[in-house]
């Protein structure tokens, strides 16, 4: 199977951190013009630049803006559209686990924002350049959290990618008469960024050894399982595949 993106356009929100960022170096590697954005754009200057036969480029979103939202769909759009759309942002917002009767309602808002409005507010202003081109892809790192419980504890967080997964099905039936494919992937724990790594040192080591020997390879997950999988949805092999969260776990729930 030949999976490859020459000439394709790329927009990939959350590129950050390692899973954001290999999602993008991935497309570019091959063959795609990706657009990488998060609102720590510095950290995401780090990959901008030429990747095998695809580029890079870096810039700043703020995914709770609606302009900054907007601005970004217009700057990756330019005069080619956007063919894939990865939407990557969210997590915790530095959160831990709090009893429900503790939790304020910003704390609530900024992880549902980050997690669930973001991802409205990009379907919202990309859809139509994609229904005017008559394709498109749309794809959403989920989480397992989005399946079952959350290993965080953060009501918020669970919530929201529940809710996401919600969306990408209820979208996946509105779009597909327009050739558009609205999909997710679902991710097990990864490392990928500092709340992360905290949480899973904050684990004592007979727990770490008993999580990763129940999976695959007795290992948790690396950033390029998500972005192998992220690749195929995005690709020509994925085109009658909508409305679907594919877990990538290592195993099951």
């Amino acid at each position: 199977m030949l999976i490859e993106f020459k000439g394709k356009s790329v927009l990939v929100v959350g590129a950050a951190f390692d899973i954001g960022r290999e999602i993008a170096a991935s497309f570019a590697e091959n063959g795609a013009r990706v657009h990488a954005c998060d609102l720590l754009a510095d950290e995401v200057e780090n990959i901008a630049g030429s990747h095998g036969e695809g580029c890079v480029s870096a810039g700043f979103c703020d995914v709770t803006c609606e302009d900054s939202v907007r601005e970004t769909v217009q700057a990756a759009a330019g005069e080619t559209g956007v063919d894939i759309l990865i939407y990557v942002a969210g997590g915790v917002a530095g959160q831990s686990k709090t009893p429900i009767e503790d939790v304020t309602l910003e704390q609530w808002k900024t992880v549902v924002d980050r997690n669930l409005t973001g991802l409205f507010l990009f379907a919202k202003y990309l859809v139509p350049i994609m229904k005017k081109q008559g394709k498109g892809r749309i794809i959403t790192i989920s989480s397992r959290a989005g399946l079952a419980t959350s290993l965080t504890g953060v009501q918020a967080y669970c919530a929201a990618k529940h809710a996401q997964n919600g969306l990408v099905m209820q979208l996946g039936q509105e779009l597909a008469p327009y050739n558009i494919t609205v999909n997710a992937v679902a991710p097990g724990f990864l490392r990928s960024s500092p709340a992360t790594r905290k949480q899973w040192d904050g684990y004592t080591q007979e727990f770490r050894d008993a999580f990763a020997a129940r999976l695959v390879g007795g290992r948790i997950g690396k950033p390029e399982d998500i972005a192998s999988a992220v690749m195929f949805l995005a690709s020509d092999q994925a085109e009658w595949i909508s409305g679907q969260i594919l877990p990538v776990m290592g195993g099951p729930l």
